[in-house]
């Protein structure tokens, strides 16, 4: 079994957000979820999963949680850098990194163990690795949930917050979504500046999900995988009001 380092990625927006402030804390991981900082749920879930040796919670403002986590050896709290994009690239280029990396963040509050594995268990063989859930399964289960899509052949897929980095040339992936990172909502725009034939292959439904991971990786130099995830909670995090109100339903059995 391969031992991995889970990177946490647990920063907030400078102030808050609408969201944050409207439940008493400025400070997003800080939120309330099922009566318990919301930072804690996924930790819980990394804490439990076999394959996770340490974990490295990464935030603007270290203080802010060291008080709210569990008191564990494998749990360190770190600063992190201005972006997402910045904060894993120089993780990886530490000469000290030791591979492979999981990352997730502190707003997939419906993360379980079970999730955990099951998205590494898809990820070998690759330098990147996302993990993705099909739109059929997520809204047969909440007609109404509210997230971002992205056509590829004929499905449609959200992200699930995990994302394996195997080895350093993972790097080139991180540096090309540094450049797309203000239109990571846009998965159309991503593919468009990630090259037209990979566009038009997958908003023309001529290339599959795994044919435009390929492309993608190869567009790259890299050796990329999308990973498909059974549990379609695994596509919801807490970004929105209509997301915490989701959440929470799900977590008191009322959804």
């Amino acid at each position: 079994m391969r031992e991995w380092t889970a990177l946490l990625l647990a920063g907030s927006r400078p102030g808050g957000d609408p969201l944050t402030r409207s439940l008493g804390t400025d400070y997003k991981p800080l939120i309330p979820v099922a009566g318990e900082p919301m930072v804690l749920r996924p930790l819980r879930a990394l804490l439990a999963s076999a394959s996770v040796r340490d974990i490295r919670v990464l935030t603007q403002s270290p203080e802010r949680l060291a008080g709210s986590l569990p008191n564990d050896p494998r749990v360190r709290v770190e600063e992190s850098r201005a972006t997402i994009a910045a904060t894993l690239e120089a993780i990886l280029a530490d000469p000290a990194t030791r591979f492979p990396l999981l990352v997730t963040t502190a707003d997939h509050a419906l993360l379980t163990s079970p999730m955990v594995e099951s998205f590494l268990a898809g990820s070998a063989d690759c330098d990147i690795a996302v993990g993705l859930v099909e739109s059929g399964p997520l809204l047969r289960r909440f007609p109404d949930a509210q997230r971002t899509w992205l056509r590829v052949g004929r499905g449609r897929y959200s992200g699930a917050n995990l994302f394996a980095l195997n080895t350093p040339a993972a790097a080139r992936a991180v540096a090309k979504w540094r450049s797309v990172e203000q239109d990571r909502k846009k998965g159309w725009r991503v593919l468009l500046q990630l090259g037209l034939p990979l566009f038009l292959g997958a908003v023309l439904r001529v290339r599959n999900l795994d044919q435009t991971a390929e492309g993608l990786g190869r567009k790259l130099g890299i050796r990329a995988r999308a990973v498909v995830m059974d549990d379609p909670l695994a596509a919801i995090d807490v970004d929105k009001p209509a997301d915490y109100s989701l959440v929470q339903a799900i977590l008191a059995g009322r959804a």
